[in-house]
């Protein structure tokens, strides 16, 4: 690759460690040839090659522990003792720009670490019913904790909202009962903002007694203001009574949604708060009809700076929005609490299970992080396993350790003697670590200035191998004055002798060339014969993008060769579908295929229809072994053509290997010949020949003879039967039909249908009358 250290230009040794890590600077007086220019700012190896010797300056950033104790195995230990989950505490970095350093910290959740547990409710209207069932909530709940720990205190405190409109009752007829005229419950307290009623204290009967002597009260719209009593809660720490060696637990309760930064607005409320305690003497938040909601920046602040986790216990249907706040709020826990907060008395409560879940993870947070410092952070947890860029570990058990690999990187050099501090501080502990970080941005030789030096002809001060003139001087000894141009200096200035003076691109001062500018890049070198803008160029791109124009000759990346840096030599896109280069038919040439065989062509030369194929090719080995034997070393010929074959002899060709392929051909004589063969991964094939062509026998013209004309008898006498079947069916069916139209007919065998008879009888009816002598139709 190229050489980052010279093509910086480095004029000092400052500006040398700037440049690259792996820079170095040759403070040797006499370094390099007069004719020639050597750069002092290079690789250690160029420049000890170069005759430097080991008058060079290299700074690297180190690391030093200043304090670091063990870590504790046990929370709950003697009075007097600390407890230490986080080591080391304090180190200090020396770091060169782009060198990074490393150190290593490890934390542990001890056993039996004491545990305060501040239990925040929301005293508002909808939570009556919550507020009856958690009247025996300290026993229960200190029962469950000192199963985890012997060093359990509890406290209590409540809120509402503030007392101002609009966010609560406000006329004279609501001041002492804002429940007035509210048929479901008629009475409850004024409205309040945060009361802290219960410091912490292992006396669990007096939470219990607290608790039972509360009332709730009413405001006016939905919204709570829990975040005031949140940040009160966490900066009033000796009201509260937090405890420097204890796990912080804040539980906050609630059945709505908080009011945020700006909603104070609604009340006239514009100063933002301030982010301090303002409990009075009674233990009641005095600000909250002064100041403006806290954002929940200062919220998350505010519990990093005091160490307390805070646990939102809040209904199913405000889950969403608080788990939204605990990502944007570090060290947060959101558990769904039921309607009536019986869930929170339970055994296997939530304050039980987010304790677990709290302590079953470390994760590392920076405090004061300089704007010019770069952290990479590697966590190994429990597992053993190795996560980069991971500053967290899960799934850990009490007792466990926690390693992290932290790397530590300036990106340049602030103003001199400038020291920063940050912090790394597991989100949730008080232990911490100090890191001190100073600058290593001077070299050594830089405190060994000379003023007016004898080395710069009494003109310049002497510094770091270098001569600094003082002004209107110049030269590399600083002998010449401005305004001096003697002839026979001039000659100094030309590459070569009848050469325009520094090459016709820049003016002769003193023996030495000063470049000209030029809007198209830099002009340089000793006779400003090079620059980084004349190398050849492809679609008008200088190196064609793939390297680095120097002194007119490209200086190509990795991968890429050539003139002006078109070729790549990446050979992958060559490689057809079988794994070949060019399907051997072909050379890569700059990551493409040019095709050597007559009829190739595609972009890995895959197509050829005119191309022999493999048993085309196999053929001619396989004729001349049958020609001569079996032995191609009996035969110059034979010896050429199946030099980069294996010959296998066999009696019959089988068909198990799906790796070899199968062919065949006519002989002369009409026999078939059969061979396979298979790619070896020497290079070589493995070819399976029969020792003898299949031949089949001359056919018999009589006995095909015979077999045509009795197949054509045959045929003839089967369409024959079938004919006669068909015939013969078709003539029942009709005889069937006649039968059965003769049985439905009506007449007699014997008689005539058409004939009638030429007698008719007629029958008279009539009525004779014996007295009346009277007869019918007389």
């Amino acid at each position: 690759g190229l050489n980052e250290c010279t093509r910086g230009s480095a004029t000092s040794c400052e500006e040398c460690l700037l440049i690259h890590p792996k820079c170095a600077w040759c403070s040797k007086e006499n370094f390099g040839s007069l004719r020639s220019v050597t750069s002092r700012c290079d690789l250690k190896a160029n420049l000890v090659r170069n005759g430097c010797g080991g008058e060079f300056e290299s700074p690297a950033s180190v690391t030093q522990v200043l304090r670091s104790l063990p870590l504790s195995s046990k929370g709950s230990s003697d009075a007097g003792s600390d407890v230490i989950q986080m080591t080391p505490q304090e180190i200090a970095v020396n770091l060169r720009p782009g060198d990074k350093t490393t150190f290593q910290l490890q934390v542990r959740q001890v056993e039996d670490y004491p545990v305060d547990l501040y239990y925040l409710m929301d005293l508002s209207l909808s939570m009556k019913d919550d507020l009856d069932n958690i009247r025996n909530l300290g026993t229960k709940l200190a029962e469950e904790m000192r199963k985890l720990t012997s060093n359990f205190r509890l406290g209590f405190g409540s809120f509402v909202d503030k007392s101002i409109s609009p966010f609560s009752y406000t006329a004279p007829r609501y001041q002492t009962n804002p429940c007035i005229g509210y048929k479901l419950f008629p009475n409850c307290v004024p409205s309040f903002g945060f009361r802290h009623l219960l410091p912490l204290t292992d006396r669990v009967d007096s939470f219990n007694e607290e608790v039972r002597k509360q009332r709730v009260s009413r405001n006016r719209d939905a919204p709570e203001g829990g975040f005031d009593a949140v940040l009160q809660a966490a900066v009033c720490k000796e009201k509260i009574g937090w405890r420097k060696d204890a796990l912080h637990l804040l539980v906050f309760t609630t059945d709505d949604v908080p009011h945020i930064a700006l909603d104070g607005k609604l009340g006239g409320l514009v100063q933002p708060h301030d982010g301090q305690c303002h409990l009075n003497e009674a233990n009641e938040y005095t600000a909250s009809n002064q100041m403006d909601y806290p954002s929940l920046a200062l919220l998350g602040e505010k519990l990093a700076e005091n160490n307390i986790n805070l646990i939102f216990a809040v209904t199913k249907n405000h889950y969403g929005l608080y788990k939204d706040y605990s990502t944007l709020i570090p060290g947060t826990s959101v558990e769904i609490l039921h309607g009536d907060s019986k869930n929170i008395i339970q055994p296997d409560h939530q304050c039980v299970q987010l304790y677990f879940s709290i302590r079953s993870k470390v994760e590392l947070s920076v405090w004061d992080q300089p704007e010019d410092l770069n952290l990479f952070f590697t966590a190994t947890c429990q597992d053993g396993v190795s996560y980069p860029d991971q500053r967290k570990c899960e799934g850990l058990k009490i007792g466990d350790t926690a390693s992290f690999e932290v790397s530590v990187e300036a990106r340049s050099c602030p103003g001199k003697h400038t020291e920063h501090t940050f912090t790394l501080r597991p989100v949730g502990f008080r232990d911490s670590l100090e890191v001190g970080v100073t600058y290593n941005c001077r070299c050594g030789c830089s405190a060994g200035q000379e003023p007016d030096s004898p080395r710069c002809s009494g003109n310049g001060t002497y510094v770091c191998g270098l001569c600094e003139c003082n002004p209107s001087y110049l030269g590399s000894k600083c002998e010449c004055q401005e305004g001096e141009n003697p002839s026979g200096h001039q000659n100094l200035c030309r590459e070569a002798e009848g050469k325009p003076l520094c090459s016709g691109r820049g003016q002769c001062s003193c023996s030495q060339c000063s470049c000209f500018e030029s809007e198209f890049g830099k002009i340089y070198g000793p006779f400003c014969e090079c620059d980084n803008f004349s190398c050849a160029r492809n679609r008008g791109v200088l190196c064609s993008g793939h390297g680095e124009c120097h002194c007119g000759e490209c200086k190509c990346h990795a991968g890429y060769i050539g003139d002006n840096c078109n070729c790549s030599t990446d050979i992958s896109t060559c490689r057809g579908k079988k794994g070949q280069i060019c399907s051997d038919r072909g050379h890569c040439v700059c990551g493409q295929c040019q095709c050597t065989e007559p009829g190739a062509f595609g972009e890995t030369c895959e197509k050829c229809p005119t191309c022999p194929d493999a048993c085309s090719t196999k053929r001619d080995c396989v004729e001349c072994l049958l020609l001569h034997s079996g032995s191609p070393a009996d035969n110059q010929t034979c010896q050429n053509l199946c030099k980069d074959e294996v010959i296998t002899w066999v009696d019959a060709i089988g068909k198990d290997d799906q790796e070899a392929v199968l062919c065949f051909y006519k002989t002369a004589k009409d026999c078939v010949m059969l061979f396979t063969y298979a790619e070896l991964p020497s290079g070589k094939s493995n070819l399976t020949v029969l020792r003898e062509p299949e031949c089949g026998t001359a056919p018999n013209v009589t006995t095909i003879l015979l077999i045509v004309v009795g197949s054509i008898l045959l045929i003839g006498f089967v369409l024959l039967g079938i004919w006669k079947l068909l015939v013969t069916i078709h003539d029942r069916r009709e005889f069937a039909k006649f039968q059965s139209e003769r049985s439905r007919a009506r007449y007699e065998m014997a008689s005539n249908p058409l004939y009638r008879k030429p007698i008719s009888t007629h029958a008279v009816d009539f009525t004779f009358n014996k007295f009346n002598r009277s007869y019918n139709g007389a």
